[in-house]
């Protein structure tokens, strides 16, 4: 199966551009026949840790704007795993929503938060997705630190894990975590025999910095496809048994 891991630049609260972006990356995915695209932790509307602006931000997966989106994504063939800012009643959720063909198949809902991030309500589900033949989990970004999460997918009987990530930290920090998230989705792919792929961010933004951590990972732990670190660009690679 042919997977595509992207590398964007966050652009925040504008949804249209990024459908604009999401349009254009999928298209590409159909020429090259890419059956999953992943793209980064919250792509959608950008990444902050202030409740108030997320909660302006979220968008409910059943109302007007999202299935206008939806809609815009209707043509693309391939799978989409997209990081956004979800909406349930009063809850506001890190989350993930595999689209195929403009059609939401499941959700996955940031279960382990870190200490920083008490803006967001913690998921609950771990459901497994499919693809091709390919059964595949979700976790998201500070998850890829606990390889007891990864084992649950595993458990489960996915063969791969994808890891939307948003490394966008101060710089002194983005420098500690340049290698040690390679170390960790290297990690999880050992110790579960999945292959892993991640989509990160990349640039800079008020201060902050990402080197960009996008790759796709082999279940004997070698990496097989990685975005240039400062770059946008995609990581594509055939997956196998």
């Amino acid at each position: 199966m042919r997977v595509a891991a992207f590398q964007r630049e966050p652009l925040f609260d504008d949804i249209p551009v990024i459908v604009e972006r999401l349009k254009a990356d999928l298209e590409w995915c159909d020429r090259q026949d890419v059956k999953l695209a992943l793209f980064p932790e919250c792509y959608l509307q950008g990444y902050v840790l202030d409740r108030e602006i997320l909660s302006l931000r979220a968008l409910a997966l059943e109302e007007s704007g999202f299935r206008s989106l939806l809609e815009g994504l209707a043509s693309a063939r391939a799978t989409c795993v997209l990081g956004l800012v979800e909406r349930r009643g009063a809850a506001v959720f890190n989350a993930a929503a595999v689209i195929r063909n403009g059609t939401v198949l499941g959700t996955y809902r940031k279960a382990r938060l870190h200490r920083k991030e008490t803006a967001f309500d913690p998921g609950e589900d771990r459901s497994l997705f499919e693809v091709d033949g390919w059964p595949f989990g979700i976790s998201i970004c500070y998850e890829a630190n606990f390889p007891e999460i990864a084992a649950s997918v595993a458990r489960q009987g996915a063969r791969l894990i994808c890891y939307p990530l948003n490394n966008m930290l101060v710089p002194d920090v983005a420098d500690q975590w340049r290698a040690k998230s390679v170390d960790n989705l290297r990690r999880r792919a050992i110790e579960t025999g999945c292959w892993v792929v991640s989509s990160d961010v990349v640039g800079e933004h008020e201060g902050m910095l990402c080197h960009g951590c996008t790759c796709i990972v082999s279940p004997a732990g070698e990496l097989v496809s990685r975005v240039d670190e400062g770059s946008a660009g995609v990581a594509m690679f055939d997956l196998c048994t």
